[in-house]
């Protein structure tokens, strides 16, 4: 994948709505000392390129369930990335990454108890077809999180590459 062509008035622009995604077009051009139109060109052009979405982050506290539990799974190499949509569709589940290491699969999911979890991991997981081993952690106390790291979803229909 190819980085995007990003010139100092597009860095400039995704910084000021990655701290307040809410102002106004006439104010970042003020700031920015360009016109209203050329911020709502590059913020067009951002969107429909996917490099932003504008979205309402919502925090645990909304969430049914709030513990935060990690699946690593070991899959067959040829069949990660199928393994890894259907572990995406999972209802618990809210991350799934494709990795290098002794686990190629990282699923990030919430749950409201351990048996919950159990289940999710053993039952749905270990079972699928071409998945040899999961391993769960859990996370007991979080000391950061940054919703800076939220990547933009795939759309219905789009494919993981």
């Amino acid at each position: 994948m190819n980085r995007p062509d990003l010139d100092e008035l597009d860095h400039q622009l995704i910084g000021i709505l990655a701290q307040d995604a809410r102002v106004s077009n006439r104010k970042i051009a003020s700031d920015l000392g360009v016109n209203e139109g050329t911020v709502r060109g590059r913020i067009k052009r951002l969107q429909e390129e996917r490099l932003i979405a504008f979205t309402a982050l919502t925090g645990l506290k909304l969430e049914k369930a709030t513990n935060i539990g990690f699946i690593a799974v070991q899959a067959d190499m040829s069949r990660a990335r199928e393994i890894a949509r259907d572990i995406a569709h999972m209802p618990l589940v809210k991350a799934v990454m494709i990795t290098l290491g002794p686990f190629n699969i990282m699923a990030t999911c919430l749950y409201d108890d351990l048996d919950t979890l159990h289940r999710l991991a053993s039952g749905r997981i270990l079972t699928m077809e071409g998945v040899h081993h999961v391993e769960t952690s859990l996370a007991v106390r979080t000391v950061k999180f940054s919703n800076r790291v939220v990547r933009i979803t795939e759309l219905p229909g789009d494919t993981v590459e």
